[in-house]
Formats: C-alpha cells, sequence, structure tokens
C-alpha cells in the first residue's frame, strides 16, 4: 500500500480541531480539498473515518483509533523539526515537560528558575498532569520528557527511567487527633479514623492502595482528591488524616499539623526522568535534565 503521508497530515488537522474549516485555515489550503482528502484516505482504508452532520463533526472508533497512532508521529516529526533548528549557543528553542503540579512546586520550581536566569531565549512549556496520565503524554509525543513518581505502572519498556530522588509518604493529622501524636499508629486504626487521599487514578493511591492490602485491608477514603496542597488545607483544620509527600511539609505547618508514626514501614518512593528510548532528546532537555540529575 503506498502511503500518502500529506492526507495523513490533513486527518490528523481534521481529528484534532473536529473541523473541516479550522483544518483548511491551519493547512493553508481550501476546505474543499479537506474534504476531498479524507474521502480519498477513507477510500484507501474502506473505512469511515468522521461522523458528519449539520452540526458537529466526531470521530467513529476507526477514527479515533486511527488518530492514536497518527498523532505521536506528527508529534516526533514536529520535535524533530525544533531540535534541527535550535542553535548549539543555546540562544533558542523549547522544552517540553509533563509533571504534575506537586512535583512542579515543590521539587521543579527551583530548576526553572535557574535554567531560565541561564537560557532567556529557551522557552519553558510545563503540562501538568497526575503521573499516571504524564506517561500518556509521553506516548504521544506531546512532551519531551516527563518527572514522575516511581512505581508508576503505566511506565512500559520503550522508556528510559532515572531515578533522582527519594522521598516517604507521611500520614498527617491537625491538632483535634493529637491523642495519636508520638505514638505507633497501626494501619488497622488508622482506618478507625477519617482518611483523605488522592484519587484513585494516581500513582500515589495506587500505592497506598497495595501496602493496605497487602496487610488483607480495605482502604475507603473519606474524601479523594485531585491537589496535594487541598489534603494539607483539610487536615489543618481537622477534616481527617491525609496522606503526602514528606517534601511538602515545611517547618512553618508544623504548628498546626503532625506527622502520625505507623507500625508498619511505608516503602520508599522515588522521583523519575523518563524518556523515550530510540528518540533523541534536545540539546535544551538534556541541559535542563543535567540541572537535575
Amino acid at each position: 500500500m503506498n502511503i500518502n503521508l500529506e492526507l495523513y497530515k490533513v486527518f490528523y488537522y481534521v481529528a484534532t480541531t473536529l473541523s473541516f474549516s479550522e483544518a483548511s485555515k491551519k493547512l493553508y489550503i481550501s476546505q474543499s480539498a479537506v474534504s476531498q482528502s479524507i474521502k480519498t484516505l477513507e477510500k484507501n482504508l474502506n473505512t469511515t473515518l468522521f461522523n458528519r452532520n449539520t452540526k458537529r463533526v466526531t470521530l467513529t472508533h476507526e477514527g479515533l483509533l486511527l488518530l492514536q497512532h497518527i498523532e505521536p508521529a506528527i508529534n516526533l516529526i514536529h520535535n524533530g523539526e525544533n531540535n534541527i533548528l535550535e542553535t548549539r549557543t543555546l540562544s533558542q528553542g523549547k522544552i517540553h515537560i509533563g509533571a504534575s503540579d506537586t512535583i512542579c512546586k515543590y521539587i521543579l520550581l527551583p530548576y526553572f528558575k535557574k535554567f531560565h536566569v541561564e537560557y532567556p531565549n529557551i522557552h519553558l512549556q510545563v503540562t501538568n498532569r497526575t503521573s499516571v496520565k504524564c506517561v500518556d503524554l509521553l506516548n504521544q509525543g506531546k512532551v519531551d520528557f516527563i518527572i514522575t513518581n516511581i512505581p508508576n505502572e503505566k511506565i512500559g519498556t520503550s522508556m528510559l527511567v532515572h531515578e533522582f530522588y527519594n522521598f516517604n509518604d507521611i500520614f498527617i493529622a491537625g491538632n483535634n487527633f493529637k491523642e495519636l501524636k508520638n505514638k505507633n499508629i497501626s494501619l488497622s486504626k488508622l482506618l478507625q479514623f477519617p482518611l483523605l487521599m488522592l484519587e484513585k487514578n494516581t500513582t500515589t493511591s495506587q500505592y497506598i492502595r497495595s501496602i493496605f492490602q497487602s496487610q488483607n485491608l480495605t482502604l475507603s477514603p473519606e474524601i479523594e482528591l485531585t491537589s496535594i496542597d487541598l489534603l494539607v488545607e483539610l487536615a489543618k483544620i481537622n477534616f481527617g488524616i491525609s496522606l503526602v509527600p514528606n517534601y511538602c511539609i515545611k517547618k512553618e505547618l508544623l504548628k498546626d499539623i503532625f506527622p502520625i508514626k505507623t507500625k508498619e514501614i511505608l516503602p520508599k518512593r522515588s522521583l523519575a526522568i523518563v524518556t523515550k528510548k530510540n528518540i533523541p532528546l534536545s540539546i535544551a532537555s538534556k541541559k535542563f535534565i543535567s540541572y537535575i540529575i
């Protein structure tokens, strides 16, 4: 089968904008040319890629499947162009990083500041997602590299993992729970109190649930959130007992909250820079990573 890359390029823009007119503007071709390209591609593949009506355009199941393959390829070409255009003097360029807001705030901010001071013309773009969803961004070619919690079950064999920071998860509580202070509390005992956790589709939630399961305990949090900072704030006002990474707890917080010691030792976790194998990083990305590792 002869592959016409222009047809797939047109498909990509229609699929990502869900608009034939928007795609024509981005491609600088007529809307009729866009429509004809899609018809030709559908004929070549013997399938329907889009549902069309007068109000909107949507992807069919086959169209969505094709997009999942085409999008990483388009992003890879785009990143390759940027790498070629980037000068070796680091006077221009772009880095696109995937990381959670917690990792950005508590770990990466100093590196962002240092890099921006030294290379002000390198554009730093950060997409905030959970560690699990950051792996999806990397697979789709939407970011150059990600910084994620380890373990992360979504990391596959096509990726390189560079661990650089170890940390512990700790349970914290406000002063209304002072009867737990300076005692070794079992995980089963903690279940008697309202527990506040990150939502289920996070590496932290998967990690702590596996620990409770290893003790034949069922974890049923009172509240599940997407923000570590909010978990800390809720602990401060005595909503319940929160689980957070220890690097989020600064000394000034200890007047309102305290860490709870557990009888069962929680295994250490780590942060890692994850890249795709066989896809070269830009000079700017390598420089930024060198600050961390």
